[in-house]
Formats: structure tokens, sequence, C-alpha cells
């Protein structure tokens, strides 16, 4: 067994999605949807951090994730993320996140609040841990997803027209459990 295959300590995760949300509320204040993404090497050292940027750049693919991952492959001057990185990210990834976290690597994804739209990490699909793919991601318990998910509902919420609040039922929850089959187990956690 290497260190490689010892989760992250709990302090260590806390300081990761700590660093996440600040990344989302950075977005947030530029008017992007707000997520927040840090990666973190196997000695704890911060890789990278981005947010959305989606609007500002006018580009669909810069999601937070994937803005990180490109970063962090940057600066190690590879396409694949040391053994033992940390991905932590505050809202479950997309399928186009999922399949770059899986070309780059990273031992850990951390999350915080679920995507019952577009997760590709258990809710929609399960993309980082597909046996059929030539890696796979160990994804850890969910954390502060209460907080994840609330600034996901207040940023929409604010951008919705009176009208369409009141509208004939409750939007999706981020922190909601998935209602489809939850083959990966993600409701548990």
């Amino acid at each position: 067994m290497t260190d490689a295959d010892v989760p992250p300590a709990d302090p260590l995760l806390e300081r990761a999605m700590a660093l996440a949300l600040e990344q989302a509320r950075r977005a947030a204040a530029l008017d992007e949807v707000p997520v927040g993404a840090v990666i973190l090497g196997p000695d704890g050292e911060l890789l990278a951090a981005d947010h959305n940027r989606t609007e500002t750049d006018h580009d669909p693919t810069a999601h937070a994730e994937r803005l990180a991952l490109s970063a962090a492959c940057a600066a190690a001057g590879a396409t694949r993320l040391p053994a033992g990185s940390l991905l932590a990210v505050t809202l479950e990834p997309c399928a186009m996140c999922a399949g770059a976290i899986v070309l780059a690597r990273p031992t850990w994804l951390l999350f915080g609040a679920l995507d019952p739209k577009a997760g590709a990490c258990g809710s929609l699909r399960d993309v980082v841990r597909d046996p059929r793919l030539n890696h796979r991601v160990a994804l850890l318990p969910r954390r502060r997803e209460v907080e994840c998910g609330a600034l996901l509902t207040d940023f929409f919420r604010a951008r919705r027209p009176a009208a369409a609040r009141e509208g004939p039922g409750p939007s999706p929850s981020y922190n909601a459990r998935p209602v489809a089959p939850d083959p990966a187990g993600l409701a548990e956690r």
C-alpha cells in the first residue's frame, strides 16, 4: 500500500473545500455560476485553483474543474497529475469535466453538492469510476454540501423573474438525494 492509497486527512479535505468555496464566491462576484475547484498535490500543496469563467471567457468549456486541471498539469509539466493528488470542487462534475478528470488522473475527487441535472460522478452517470475506462478516481464522501448547494440555489434564485419563482413546483435542490437509481451509492454518503 502506498500513500496514494490512504485517503487524505480530514483537515486537508476541509482546507481543500474551503479553498474551492472561496473560488466559487469569486465566480459569483463576476456573475458566473458559483463553482470553484482546487487541486492539491500529494503533500497538500496547492497546485491550482480556479472558478467557472464561461461568461467571462465566452467559452462553454471554461468550467472550474477543467481550468484547474489544465493549470495544474501545466504547472507540473505533464499531462497527468502526480499520484496522490486531490481535486476538490463545489459541485458534482458534469460529463465533460468528468472525462477531463479521468484523463488527468487525480487520485481523489471531493465535491460538495450533487448536480441532479448534469452530474456525471454518480447522479446521472459515473464516469470517474467506470470500470471500462483506463483510470478510475476514488470518490470521497461529500463535504459542506449544504453550503455549496446554497451558493448555487441563491445564485439562480436571484436571477429568475418573480413569476418563475412562483411557478408550478419547487426548483431542483442541489442538496437533494438522487431521485434516479443510485448505483454508485452516493445517496448514503
